[in-house]
């Protein structure tokens, strides 16, 4: 990531916010002091307590008198936060956290659709039809497998015309690219999923709610059973 265009503090405000999600800096862990990352990062205190001020309200680290700056528990995090859900994608996500955020997903993504099928207008329809052609040009190998299948999950979104909803694609674009982290795939998207993605799309457009909501819920719930199978084979090996 290309940090030449921010300033000192905001600078400083990612390479530590990423240590953290790498786990150079693991929970419960003290940062250096704010002398000392003055030294380090040959930079001003004034930009270095700005810094720390940065990183404690995304809930990342505490910094109290005597006690130091100190890693918190994630629970603490602020995981909308878009520069939180960015680390993320530096760190090293598990097959647990990829749980949280399915089961997000699951509570999210259905009534999204659910919305959309109400609420689309005729250019939330042309943008996720779009998605679609990028996807069916994906089982042909033509276009990004990835890319595709996340432009039709963010064009959901934006069709709900929820600003709530809308204000999540951050979350939905992370939660996409660490379900790749583990399918890892290079395959193209396959029949079956283009075709439940157009089976959404369709309800949508025909102003389905409860159809489009069940479509959704069945693709998140298929995604959320394999994650889980893979967590409960690796719990046994480890026994």
């Amino acid at each position: 990531m290309d940090l030449s265009h921010l300033n000192l503090t905001q600078q400083l405000v990612h390479v530590l916010g990423k240590k953290i999600m790498q786990g150079t800096y693991k929970v419960g862990d003290s940062l250096p002091s704010e002398a000392d990352l003055c030294i380090e990062f040959n930079i001003s205190r004034t930009a270095t307590r700005e810094a720390v001020k940065m990183l404690t309200a995304k809930g990342l680290i505490s910094s109290r008198p005597r006690q130091g700056i100190k890693v918190v528990d994630s629970k603490h995090w602020n995981l909308f936060d878009v520069d939180v859900l960015n680390w993320i994608l530096f760190g090293k996500p598990d097959l647990y956290l990829l749980r949280h955020f399915l089961q997000l997903r699951l509570a999210i993504e259905p009534e999204a659709a659910f919305l959309a099928a109400q609420y689309a207008q005729e250019s939330d329809l042309k943008a996720i039809e779009s998605a679609l052609m990028r996807m069916k040009d994906a089982t042909n190998g033509k276009d990004d497998t990835h890319e595709a299948d996340i432009d039709f999950h963010r064009s959901v979104l934006t069709a709900s015309n929820n600003p709530f909803f809308i204000q999540l694609i951050n979350f939905i674009n992370t939660a996409l690219k660490v379900n790749i982290r583990f399918t890892n795939r290079m395959i193209p998207v396959t029949t079956e999923e283009y075709q439940a993605h157009v089976d959404i799309f369709e309800h949508i457009k025909n102003k389905n709610p409860q159809a489009a909501s069940d479509a959704s819920l069945i693709t998140q719930k298929e995604t959320l059973a394999i994650v889980n199978a893979q967590i409960e084979a690796l719990e046994k090996k480890e026994l």
